[in-house]
Protein backbone atom coordinates (compact mmCIF):
# COMPACT_ATOMS: atom_id res chain seq x y z
CA UNK A 1 0.00 0.00 0.00
CA UNK A 2 1.44 3.15 -0.87
CA UNK A 3 2.03 6.34 1.42
CA UNK A 4 -0.96 8.97 1.46
CA UNK A 5 -0.05 12.21 -0.60
CA UNK A 6 0.91 15.27 1.33
CA UNK A 7 -1.69 17.87 0.47
CA UNK A 8 -0.53 21.08 -0.89
CA UNK A 9 -3.33 24.23 -0.88
CA UNK A 10 -2.06 26.45 -3.64
CA UNK A 11 -3.61 30.12 -3.20
CA UNK A 12 -5.30 31.49 -6.24
CA UNK A 13 -5.09 34.76 -4.73
CA UNK A 14 -6.31 37.96 -5.88
CA UNK A 15 -4.06 39.74 -8.17
CA UNK A 16 -1.96 36.35 -8.14
CA UNK A 17 1.34 36.74 -10.35
CA UNK A 18 1.80 34.13 -13.07
CA UNK A 19 4.68 32.94 -12.64
CA UNK A 20 4.98 32.83 -8.85
CA UNK A 21 1.40 30.35 -9.19
CA UNK A 22 2.83 28.66 -11.89
CA UNK A 23 6.34 27.45 -10.61
CA UNK A 24 4.60 25.31 -7.30
CA UNK A 25 1.86 24.40 -9.17
CA UNK A 26 4.08 22.92 -11.61
CA UNK A 27 7.31 21.47 -9.75
CA UNK A 28 5.12 20.26 -6.35
CA UNK A 29 2.32 18.89 -8.88
CA UNK A 30 4.39 16.96 -10.70
CA UNK A 31 6.11 15.71 -7.58
CA UNK A 32 4.40 11.65 -7.19
CA UNK A 33 4.70 12.70 -3.49
CA UNK A 34 2.17 15.63 -3.44
CA UNK A 35 -1.57 16.07 -3.76
CA UNK A 36 -1.66 20.25 -5.20
CA UNK A 37 -5.14 21.36 -4.76
CA UNK A 38 -5.54 25.09 -5.76
CA UNK A 39 -7.58 27.00 -3.47
CA UNK A 40 -9.67 29.87 -3.36
CA UNK A 41 -13.06 31.97 -3.52
CA UNK A 42 -15.09 31.91 -6.72
CA UNK A 43 -14.24 33.64 -9.87
CA UNK A 44 -11.21 33.82 -11.02
CA UNK A 45 -7.81 35.01 -8.96
CA UNK A 46 -6.58 36.57 -12.35
CA UNK A 47 -9.10 36.89 -14.97
CA UNK A 48 -6.36 37.20 -17.94
CA UNK A 49 -4.23 34.37 -16.45
CA UNK A 50 -6.96 31.94 -16.61
CA UNK A 51 -6.73 30.89 -12.69
CA UNK A 52 -9.48 29.60 -11.12
CA UNK A 53 -9.66 27.93 -8.37
CA UNK A 54 -10.96 24.16 -8.07
CA UNK A 55 -11.61 24.07 -4.39
CA UNK A 56 -12.73 26.84 -1.52
CA UNK A 57 -10.51 27.98 1.08
CA UNK A 58 -12.51 25.81 3.66
CA UNK A 59 -9.87 22.61 2.43
CA UNK A 60 -6.55 24.68 3.32
CA UNK A 61 -6.28 24.96 7.05
CA UNK A 62 -6.74 20.66 6.53
CA UNK A 63 -3.57 20.70 3.85
CA UNK A 64 -0.32 19.73 5.11
CA UNK A 65 1.93 22.47 3.01
CA UNK A 66 -0.30 25.75 2.09
CA UNK A 67 1.61 28.10 -0.49
CA UNK A 68 0.68 31.71 -1.06
CA UNK A 69 2.30 32.58 -4.37
CA UNK A 70 3.25 36.58 -5.24
CA UNK A 71 0.60 38.95 -5.97
CA UNK A 72 0.42 42.55 -7.47
CA UNK A 73 0.32 45.54 -5.27
CA UNK A 74 1.49 43.94 -1.62
CA UNK A 75 0.74 47.08 0.14
CA UNK A 76 -3.04 46.42 -0.18
CA UNK A 77 -4.08 43.55 1.82
CA UNK A 78 -5.77 40.38 0.76
CA UNK A 79 -9.80 39.90 1.85
CA UNK A 80 -9.47 38.73 5.03
CA UNK A 81 -11.00 35.36 4.20
CA UNK A 82 -7.94 34.46 2.81
CA UNK A 83 -5.65 35.80 5.93
CA UNK A 84 -8.02 33.94 8.21
CA UNK A 85 -7.54 30.42 6.58
CA UNK A 86 -3.49 31.15 6.12
CA UNK A 87 -3.68 31.77 10.27
CA UNK A 88 -6.14 28.99 10.58
CA UNK A 89 -3.60 26.35 8.78
CA UNK A 90 -0.21 27.78 10.40
CA UNK A 91 -2.16 27.05 13.88
CA UNK A 92 -2.90 23.95 12.98
CA UNK A 93 0.70 23.07 12.44
CA UNK A 94 0.89 23.22 8.42
CA UNK A 95 3.95 24.40 7.00
CA UNK A 96 3.31 27.81 4.98
CA UNK A 97 5.25 29.19 1.88
CA UNK A 98 5.42 32.56 0.78
CA UNK A 99 6.72 32.74 -3.06
CA UNK A 100 8.17 36.57 -3.19
CA UNK A 101 5.18 39.16 -2.19
CA UNK A 102 3.20 36.05 -0.42
CA UNK A 103 5.22 37.37 2.23
CA UNK A 104 2.87 40.18 2.91
CA UNK A 105 -0.10 38.15 3.08
CA UNK A 106 1.89 36.19 5.96
CA UNK A 107 2.61 39.37 8.24
CA UNK A 108 -0.69 40.63 7.54
CA UNK A 109 -2.35 37.25 8.89
CA UNK A 110 -0.21 37.67 11.90
CA UNK A 111 1.87 34.07 11.18
CA UNK A 112 5.45 36.27 10.58
CA UNK A 113 5.10 38.01 13.99
CA UNK A 114 8.30 37.94 15.75
CA UNK A 115 9.89 35.42 12.85
CA UNK A 116 12.72 35.95 10.28
CA UNK A 117 11.56 36.37 6.42
CA UNK A 118 12.54 37.44 3.18
CA UNK A 119 10.72 38.51 0.28
CA UNK A 120 11.45 40.15 -3.28
CA UNK A 121 14.18 42.72 -2.79
CA UNK A 122 12.39 45.32 -4.64
CA UNK A 123 9.85 45.28 -1.74
CA UNK A 124 12.10 44.78 1.23
CA UNK A 125 11.48 48.74 2.44
CA UNK A 126 7.75 48.23 2.31
CA UNK A 127 8.58 45.14 3.91
CA UNK A 128 10.10 46.32 6.17
CA UNK A 129 8.00 49.63 6.97
CA UNK A 130 5.27 48.12 7.15
CA UNK A 131 5.41 45.12 9.41
CA UNK A 132 8.25 45.95 12.19
CA UNK A 133 7.89 43.11 14.57
CA UNK A 134 9.25 41.20 11.22
CA UNK A 135 12.78 40.46 11.73
CA UNK A 136 13.67 40.91 7.41
CA UNK A 137 16.52 39.33 5.93
CA UNK A 138 17.85 40.69 2.94
CA UNK A 139 19.69 39.73 0.16
CA UNK A 140 18.49 35.67 0.85
CA UNK A 141 17.44 33.24 -1.63
CA UNK A 142 14.85 32.14 0.54
CA UNK A 143 14.49 31.66 4.92
CA UNK A 144 13.28 29.12 6.62
CA UNK A 145 11.85 29.84 10.04
CA UNK A 146 10.26 26.82 12.02
CA UNK A 147 7.33 25.80 9.90
CA UNK A 148 7.07 29.23 7.56
CA UNK A 149 8.85 29.57 4.14
CA UNK A 150 9.46 32.67 2.43
CA UNK A 151 11.34 33.15 -0.87
CA UNK A 152 12.51 35.70 -2.51
CA UNK A 153 11.16 36.33 -6.56
CA UNK A 154 10.07 33.92 -8.76
CA UNK A 155 13.67 31.75 -9.24
CA UNK A 156 13.70 31.90 -5.49
CA UNK A 157 10.47 30.20 -5.46
CA UNK A 158 11.82 27.00 -7.52
CA UNK A 159 14.26 26.99 -4.62
CA UNK A 160 12.29 27.03 -2.08
CA UNK A 161 9.75 24.20 -3.94
CA UNK A 162 12.98 22.31 -4.67
CA UNK A 163 13.84 22.97 -0.88
CA UNK A 164 9.99 21.12 -0.14
CA UNK A 165 11.08 18.26 -2.13
CA UNK A 166 14.49 17.65 -0.26
CA UNK A 167 13.06 18.57 3.38
CA UNK A 168 9.91 15.64 2.51
CA UNK A 169 11.29 13.03 0.11
CA UNK A 170 15.26 13.26 0.35
CA UNK A 171 18.49 14.60 -1.99
CA UNK A 172 17.94 12.32 -4.73
CA UNK A 173 14.31 13.31 -5.32
CA UNK A 174 14.86 17.27 -5.30
CA UNK A 175 17.88 16.09 -7.57
CA UNK A 176 15.36 14.68 -10.31
CA UNK A 177 12.81 17.71 -9.91
CA UNK A 178 15.47 20.12 -10.28
CA UNK A 179 16.67 18.03 -13.55
CA UNK A 180 12.88 18.18 -14.58
CA UNK A 181 12.96 22.38 -14.42
CA UNK A 182 16.25 22.39 -15.50
CA UNK A 183 17.82 23.69 -11.91
CA UNK A 184 20.10 23.00 -9.73
CA UNK A 185 18.96 21.52 -6.09
CA UNK A 186 21.78 22.40 -4.62
CA UNK A 187 21.16 26.38 -3.97
CA UNK A 188 20.66 26.99 -0.11
CA UNK A 189 18.87 29.61 1.33
CA UNK A 190 21.36 31.98 2.18
CA UNK A 191 22.81 32.90 -1.07
CA UNK A 192 22.18 36.33 -2.35
CA UNK A 193 18.99 37.29 -4.56
CA UNK A 194 20.25 38.98 -6.74
CA UNK A 195 24.14 39.03 -7.86
CA UNK A 196 24.67 42.94 -8.95
CA UNK A 197 23.38 43.70 -5.18
CA UNK A 198 26.77 44.05 -3.39
CA UNK A 199 25.62 46.00 -0.68
CA UNK A 200 22.76 46.99 1.38
CA UNK A 201 20.23 49.27 0.00
CA UNK A 202 19.74 51.28 3.30
CA UNK A 203 22.77 53.90 3.06
CA UNK A 204 23.51 54.01 7.33
CA UNK A 205 26.43 52.59 6.88
CA UNK A 206 26.84 52.03 3.09
CA UNK A 207 30.61 53.37 3.40
CA UNK A 208 31.82 50.95 5.43
CA UNK A 209 30.12 47.94 3.84
CA UNK A 210 31.67 49.64 0.39
CA UNK A 211 34.93 50.05 2.24
CA UNK A 212 34.92 45.79 2.92
CA UNK A 213 33.85 45.38 -0.62
CA UNK A 214 36.75 47.11 -1.95
CA UNK A 215 39.03 44.98 0.43
CA UNK A 216 37.36 41.59 0.31
CA UNK A 217 40.79 39.84 0.32
CA UNK A 218 41.91 41.27 3.58
CA UNK A 219 42.00 40.47 7.04
CA UNK A 220 38.56 42.18 8.36
CA UNK A 221 37.18 42.19 11.74
CA UNK A 222 34.48 43.78 13.31
CA UNK A 223 36.64 46.10 15.23
CA UNK A 224 38.43 47.20 11.80
CA UNK A 225 34.47 48.00 10.73
CA UNK A 226 33.49 49.78 13.66
CA UNK A 227 36.52 51.83 13.64
CA UNK A 228 35.83 52.53 9.83
CA UNK A 229 32.29 53.64 10.77
CA UNK A 230 33.35 55.71 13.71
CA UNK A 231 31.01 54.20 16.23
CA UNK A 232 30.87 52.22 19.70
CA UNK A 233 31.31 48.04 19.10
CA UNK A 234 28.24 47.35 19.90
CA UNK A 235 26.54 50.37 19.00
CA UNK A 236 27.76 49.53 15.23
CA UNK A 237 27.17 45.92 15.51
CA UNK A 238 23.60 46.88 16.56
CA UNK A 239 23.38 49.13 13.42
CA UNK A 240 24.50 47.17 11.02
CA UNK A 241 22.36 44.16 11.98
CA UNK A 242 19.22 46.70 11.74
CA UNK A 243 20.09 47.57 8.32
CA UNK A 244 21.04 44.25 6.93
CA UNK A 245 19.52 41.61 9.24
CA UNK A 246 22.71 40.08 9.44
CA UNK A 247 25.88 39.95 12.11
CA UNK A 248 28.58 41.80 10.56
CA UNK A 249 31.07 39.10 10.10
CA UNK A 250 27.83 37.09 8.99
CA UNK A 251 27.18 39.87 6.08
CA UNK A 252 31.27 39.77 5.36
CA UNK A 253 30.91 35.53 4.87
CA UNK A 254 27.97 36.32 2.28
CA UNK A 255 29.90 38.89 0.22
CA UNK A 256 32.57 36.98 -0.13
CA UNK A 257 30.52 33.44 -1.27
CA UNK A 258 29.04 35.89 -3.27
CA UNK A 259 32.72 37.52 -4.87
CA UNK A 260 33.69 33.61 -4.99
CA UNK A 261 31.05 32.04 -6.83
CA UNK A 262 31.71 34.94 -9.82
CA UNK A 263 35.32 33.91 -9.77
CA UNK A 264 33.91 30.21 -9.89
CA UNK A 265 31.80 31.45 -12.79
CA UNK A 266 33.94 33.76 -15.13
CA UNK A 267 37.61 32.76 -14.71
CA UNK A 268 39.86 29.74 -14.56
CA UNK A 269 41.74 30.59 -11.06
CA UNK A 270 42.48 27.73 -8.95
CA UNK A 271 40.83 26.98 -5.71
CA UNK A 272 44.08 28.30 -4.10
CA UNK A 273 43.60 31.55 -5.70
CA UNK A 274 40.07 32.51 -5.23
CA UNK A 275 40.64 31.21 -1.42
CA UNK A 276 43.33 33.67 -0.98
CA UNK A 277 41.78 36.76 -3.21
CA UNK A 278 38.14 36.27 -1.45
CA UNK A 279 39.56 36.38 1.94
CA UNK A 280 39.11 32.42 2.82
CA UNK A 281 42.86 31.89 3.15
CA UNK A 282 44.10 28.48 2.64
CA UNK A 283 41.64 26.50 -0.09
CA UNK A 284 40.90 23.99 2.60
CA UNK A 285 38.81 26.53 4.86
CA UNK A 286 37.27 28.03 1.66
CA UNK A 287 36.23 24.50 0.60
CA UNK A 288 34.55 23.94 4.23
CA UNK A 289 32.68 27.10 4.17
CA UNK A 290 31.26 27.49 0.55
CA UNK A 291 30.16 23.78 1.12
CA UNK A 292 28.64 25.06 4.63
CA UNK A 293 27.17 28.15 2.40
CA UNK A 294 26.16 27.00 -0.87
CA UNK A 295 25.74 23.16 -0.36
CA UNK A 296 28.35 22.11 -3.09
CA UNK A 297 32.00 22.22 -3.39
CA UNK A 298 33.81 25.08 -5.43
CA UNK A 299 34.69 22.77 -8.16
CA UNK A 300 30.82 21.53 -8.14
CA UNK A 301 29.99 24.73 -8.44
CA UNK A 302 32.23 25.78 -11.34
CA UNK A 303 31.42 22.10 -13.23
CA UNK A 304 27.77 23.18 -12.65
CA UNK A 305 27.78 27.15 -13.55
CA UNK A 306 31.35 28.10 -14.89
CA UNK A 307 31.51 29.31 -18.22
CA UNK A 308 34.50 28.20 -20.48
CA UNK A 309 37.33 30.76 -20.38
CA UNK A 310 40.19 30.72 -22.71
Amino acid sequence: MSPAKLVVALLAVPRVMGLDFSIPAHILGGHDGYRVLVCGTAGPAGALLGITPTHSLAEVPEADIVVVPGYDEPEAPLPEEYLDTIRLAADRGARVVAICTGAFALAESGVLEGRSATTHWRFLAAFRAQYPSVRVLENQLFVEDGKILTSAGAGAGIDACLHLIRTDFGEAAAHEAGKEVVASPARGGAQPQYVDVLTAPRANLSDTRSWVMEHIGDPITVGRMAERANLPLRTFIRHFELETGMSPMRWVVSHRILSARRLLETSDWPVERIASATGFGTAANFRTLFRREVGTTPTGYRRLHGSAVH
